[in-house]
């Protein structure tokens, strides 16, 4: 009988925490909003000119919050020039420090020629800001997907998850905010179901794009090899299954599709219901997959 006797082990610690899921999360909810704020004054939809501005402040606001996050992870947070000084091309992050940058600047010039009523700059800094936006939210995809040693982000479908759920999380967002404004800061105290109802449709076609992604790689996880089936079960039946299934897939995006697919439920409250829903459920999404990812040790 051989014995094994073990001369020393090395544990595995996690090199993102909490704040990144934040991090993600917040701008996540920056794109979404943004995007949507130009959907009248980028596209001429009139319909969702109630949502410019507000759409624009709020886009601004999270990404002024967001990176707080980046730094506190840091643990030396004023180190976080650096990231400016020593530029690497071929690295998502030194491109995501110039994102970062340009992007919430593009946001308040867009933001300030919207106020003053100049309509063709507004246009202009609205177009230019949608890949703006969506390359903040993508590149944190990307950053995730490269890492090889990580099963679960190691998918070419992690940068579009990423996009689809923050439209998802940012028109439940902007859900919220339209009828909390309606009801209690408009002068008629009624609430714009024509503008909700539109916000609505698009909420419903990016849950289910949102599942189709996951449940996608999900498949290719579990008919792949060994560590992506235990990625896979990580989350399906593991230590991960109750924030997934019950905080991500069940009342993240089910339910809500329920209560916004039926009339009877399709109400203020039950669209704000869902609406808080789905928002939770993006955030137990960020944390899965930044936490979760690094639950199975690296090989």
């Amino acid at each position: 009988m051989i014995e094994v006797q073990t001369i020393y082990n090395v544990p595995y610690g996690e090199a993102l925490g909490v704040p990144i899921a934040v991090y993600f999360y917040l701008t996540g909810l920056s794109a979404g909003s943004f995007i949507l704020s130009t959907l009248a004054y980028g596209f001429g939809m009139a319909r969702y000119k109630p949502l410019g501005k507000i759409g624009v402040v709020l886009a601004t606001l999270l990404l002024v919050v967001a990176p707080v996050n980046l730094m506190i992870d840091l643990e030396q947070p004023w180190r976080f020039w650096e990231l400016f000084y020593y530029i690497n091309l071929t690295s998502a992050i030194s491109w995501g420090s110039f994102l970062l940058t340009l992007y919430p600047i593009n946001c308040v010039i867009y933001g300030t020629f919207m106020f003053m009523g100049k309509a063709r700059l507004t246009k202009i800094f609205g177009l230019i800001g949608i890949p703006l936006a969506l390359s903040v939210h993508g590149y944190t995809g990307f950053i995730l997907a490269l890492a090889k040693a990580r099963i679960l982000w190691n998918t070419a479908l992690m940068p579009f998850i990423f996009l689809v759920s923050a439209m998802v999380s940012g028109i439940a967002m902007m859900i919220l905010v339209a009828i909390v404004r309606d009801k209690y800061f408009s002068a008629e105290r009624k609430i714009n179901m024509d503008l909700i109802n539109g916000l609505v449709v698009m909420l419903i076609g990016s849950i289910v794009a949102d599942l189709t992604l996951i449940g996608t790689d999900i498949l290719v996880l579990l008919n792949s090899h060994d560590e992506a089936y235990e990625a896979a079960q990580l989350i399906l039946t593991g230590a991960f299954r109750n924030i997934f299934l019950g905080g991500e897939i069940f009342l993240g995006a089910l339910i809500p599709l329920a209560l916004l697919s039926n009339r009877i439920t399709r109400t203020p409250f039950g669209i704000t219901v869902a609406s808080v829903l789905v928002m939770i459920g993006i955030f137990a999404m960020r944390y899965t997959m930044v936490i979760g990812g690094q639950a199975i040790p690296q090989h």
